[in-house]
């Protein structure tokens, strides 16, 4: 069984995704990290994206792993956890560049399908429901205002010791949204049978709520 939910940056995908994976007893498979290890990894090693053979030779010795300890998904990359450094705001201007490659999303969505196959599991990110899993038990696309948005990111920074404006986050926020949507590979939109989610005043718990709601419902109908 596969539980899709999508949307754009900070619109509380990740944390009630989460918290929905751990009401039930689902698998967490948090997508988004999966593409900030990959930009991070473009950035820590110089890789030319324009250059073909260098992003190939990259793809072919790119090592994702991820683990749980002590109930949290962490990623390691050739062995090293990144969790905390691909949150970083280097990576946030990077990822939608480096995920929007056809080779990079073929690899990723390969890799994604595996780490799901045969489970019950909570996958989220930004083409899930109509790229990854389009025949996904349930979809959720979950939507916030682009200030709620920025100020959720803040505080998500300040826990790294990351101090940015709202006004420059809602900038980043604006261009990623823009980036993402038009891109011409798997762009980011709402399934035509996601379920629509509005964050922008709504507490974890309302999230949370709303979205077992609909999971219970979609299982007593079967």
């Amino acid at each position: 069984m596969i539980i899709a939910i999508d949307g754009p940056a900070a619109s509380g995908k990740s944390t009630s995704a989460k918290l929905l994976a751990e009401k039930l007893k689902f698998l967490y498979l948090d997508t988004g990290a999966m593409y900030r290890c990959i930009a991070l990894a473009v950035i820590e090693n110089q890789i030319d994206i324009k250059n073909k053979q260098s992003l190939k030779d990259f793809i072919d010795n790119f090592k994702l792993e991820m683990r749980t300890i002590n109930g949290v998904s962490v990623f390691l990359i050739n062995g090293e956890n990144v969790s905390k450094k691909i949150r970083s705001s280097s990576v946030s201007k990077k990822v939608s560049e480096i995920s929007a490659i056809p080779s990079i999303r073929k690899y990723m969505v390969s890799m994604q399908r595996s780490f799901a196959k045969n489970t019950k599991c909570v996958v989220e990110g930004r083409d899930i429901g109509t790229v990854v899993f389009p025949k996904a038990t349930i979809k959720f696309f979950m939507i916030a205002s682009v200030e709620v948005r920025a100020k959720r990111r803040q505080l998500e920074l300040r826990r790294l010791g990351e101090e940015i404006t709202l006004k420059d986050l809602q900038k980043d926020i604006e261009a990623r949204d823009k980036y993402d949507s038009e891109r011409s590979h798997s762009p980011l939109k709402k399934a035509f049978d996601a379920i629509e989610i509005d964050t922008t005043n709504m507490t974890l718990r309302d999230q949370l709520s709303v979205m077992v709601k609909n999971v219970n419902l979609k299982i007593n109908r079967k």
